[in-house]
């Protein structure tokens, strides 16, 4: 595919691994940068061995090819390169010098002592922008700590605010079922590049990003952070009810569930309308949105009496068809015949040398003039070695080959 996206020509090299920092490159490269993922000589990304499940081919087995691996890494060409060497060190050094980007998620100081930290790599290409991810940023007392996802939902405060009712089977703090603290600090990581890139445009120069995933899941708490910090009110854990809007949440049809939300009052005059309850929105225990918060029990009793008689299909209709918005609670083997997803093309295939057929989420984002496109599967470790250090470097085999008997690569 012609690649004419909004960062064609940027060049960016990827020495991350697990998930935060390998998904701010895949969104890089899915905007047109060209990105080198640097792995371990030897070991690769360790998401190449997260896993069940596996790949579904002859290398699909523990310590092959995880599924994880393929969510975050298309777009990208991989070289195997041992830094703790010398000779790999200063090849990394020459790339450098080559790029317009280099994202690390390395522990903090890991990548200096073998002289690839921002300011020894400044002195080469002034510049660079280097992006740093980590799981608690370069100060403070837990800079030295390793970072992980689940490890930063707990300290952010986000399973506070996540699972069931206190007194409910079942209650207790709960993970979001999704690496949430690694997607947005990838986010972030992505967002930070784009805006040093445009800082770079105006004034020519590089500059350091110091992005964590404790800073980036703190950020995301939003109403839960401001509920405290300026209400002084803990939200605490909600399980399916909103802890502001009601009725918002799941609600019991004949034959499963459905999702209702009502965020506002005139959407909760057309939902007793639509179930046939005109009189509810005059009744005081529902007349406001803090009312019927107030009263959450009542209302869900009286909306789940209502909903009987039809199924989750005839629902969805019926209230989408009266402005309620309300969905079904889909399984990932809904979405894969979803209509809407389906209209958006938001599931794609490419195509992998070994992995067969590589299936992954397409980009949100859509460009009128700059689309995002898919142009390189999950790349195997070490693929593209000799590719990349001829096209960087403009190295040939015998250098090439020289490289690999010092063991660099």
């Amino acid at each position: 595919m012609n690649n004419t996206g909004a960062l064609a020509g940027v060049r960016v090299l990827d020495m991350t691994r697990v998930v935060a920092g390998p998904y701010a490159g895949q969104i890089l490269g899915d905007l047109g940068a060209e990105v080198v993922k640097i792995e371990r000589k030897g070991e690769g990304d360790d998401c190449r061995r997260v896993g069940p499940p596996w790949m579904d081919n002859e290398l699909g087995r523990e310590g092959q090819d995880s599924t994880y691996y393929q969510s975050v890494n298309r777009n990208k060409r991989s070289i195997a390169v041992d830094f703790a060497t010398e000779a790999g060190a200063e090849l990394i050094r020459k790339l450098v010098a080559n790029a317009d980007v280099l994202v690390e998620n390395y522990r903090t100081g890991t990548l200096a002592r073998y002289g690839l930290g921002y300011e020894q790599l400044r002195a080469i290409n002034p510049r660079l922008i280097y992006c740093s991810v980590t799981g608690f940023g370069q100060t403070g007392p837990y800079a030295g700590r390793s970072g992980y996802d689940y490890l930063v939902q707990a300290m952010a405060g986000l399973m506070s605010v996540t699972g069931h009712h206190d007194g409910e089977p079942g209650d207790g703090p709960m993970r979001v079922g999704v690496p949430i603290a690694d997607i947005c600090a990838g986010l972030y990581a992505a967002i930070s590049v784009l805006a040093a890139l445009n800082h770079r445009h105006a004034s020519g120069e590089g500059q350091y990003i110091d992005v964590s995933l404790f800073d980036s899941q703190l950020a995301a708490m939003l109403n839960t952070f401001s509920g405290w910090f300026n209400g002084a009110t803990a939200l605490g854990r909600t399980g399916n009810d909103h802890p502001s809007a009601a009725p918002y949440g799941v609600f019991p049809v004949d034959d499963g569930y459905i999702l209702i939300a009502t965020f506002n009052d005139r959407e909760f005059i057309r939902l007793a309308g639509v179930l046939g309850h005109p009189e509810w929105p005059g009744d005081k225990r529902f007349c406001s949105m803090g009312a019927r918060v107030a009263n959450r029990e009542a209302l869900k009793g009286l909306v789940t009496e209502a909903l009987k008689g039809k199924g989750k299909a005839e629902w969805v209709e019926v209230l989408n068809a009266g402005q309620v918005s309300c969905g079904g609670i889909n399984e990932m083997a809904d979405l894969e015949k979803d209509p809407q997803v389906l209209a958006r093309e938001l599931i794609i295939s490419q195509q992998h040398p070994s992995n067969g057929t590589i299936r992954s989420a397409a980009s949100p984002m859509r460009f009128s003039a700059s689309p995002v496109s898919y142009r390189q599967a999950p790349p195997l470790l070490g693929e593209h070695n000799e590719e990349v250090l001829s096209s960087w470097l403009g190295l040939d085999a015998g250098q090439i080959r020289a490289l690999q008997e010092t063991g660099a690569i």
